[in-house]
């Protein structure tokens, strides 16, 4: 794992970067605002960039603007951050530019900004959202949603609004061709030992899009 400086859209973005030979797979990682800690030091971001790099992807995972060594000023409506999420997974597509098979994964804020992203970029064909911050932000513009994607709901959470969340994974499942998974984790927003967990149901929904877009893919140039 090499610690990295991108040139992002306020100064340099800092990042730790894994790369895999002959990867199939990228996958960016993006931090909350609401945890205990806020950056790409996170449990949950490490959780999530142990298993996509494990699985063989070349994983990406940055701090925002503002965060330990990344330049910049924050910005609450998020618009900044998402200009340096799309840069960040700019620099990952260079260094792998044979692959178009990408996915997201977000915490809290993260899980914002990740779903904002995969809106916007059809390379990205599956996501982990972990505490969707329903709360805070509009998620609404995520249907209809155009990847598979796993979202993990801390139910100890008392300002993150468990019906909203059930209401939103119930109208991105009814949607055809893509796949949509919801599990709840006794926890509050920071998952303190719970990593171990989110890591099993993680890597077992990833295994899952991947074996079923192979399919697809076979069955495509068949």
């Amino acid at each position: 794992m090499t610690e990295i400086l991108i040139n992002g859209p306020q100064g340099k973005l800092q990042g730790y970067y894994k790369h895999i030979e002959n990867s199939q797979s990228i996958a960016l990682i993006l931090h909350p605002r609401n945890c205990i800690e806020n950056s790409m030091d996170n449990n949950v971001v490490l959780s999530l960039f142990d298993i996509y790099s494990k699985k063989g992807f070349s994983t990406l995972r940055i701090n925002f603007r503002g965060i330990q060594k990344s330049e910049g000023e924050t910005e609450e409506d998020g618009l900044g951050e998402l200009s340096d999420a799309a840069t960040a997974l700019d620099w990952l597509q260079e260094q792998n530019q044979d692959i178009n098979n990408c996915w997201i994964g977000g915490i809290d804020f993260g899980a914002w900004i990740g779903s904002q992203l995969l809106m916007r970029r059809p390379e990205i064909v599956g996501f982990i959202n972990v505490a969707t911050p329903i709360k805070d932000f509009d998620f609404s513009f995520l249907s209809p949603c155009p990847a598979s994607g796993l979202i993990i709901h801390p139910n100890k959470q008392v300002d993150i609004e468990q019906k909203n969340v059930s209401s939103l994974v119930k109208k991105l499942a009814s949607q055809k061709k893509i796949k949509i998974s919801y599990k709840k984790i006794n926890s509050d927003i920071n998952f303190k030992n719970k990593e171990n967990e989110i890591k099993k149901i993680s890597d077992n929904f990833v295994s899952d899009v991947q074996q079923e877009l192979s399919k697809s893919k076979e069955l495509a140039s068949g």
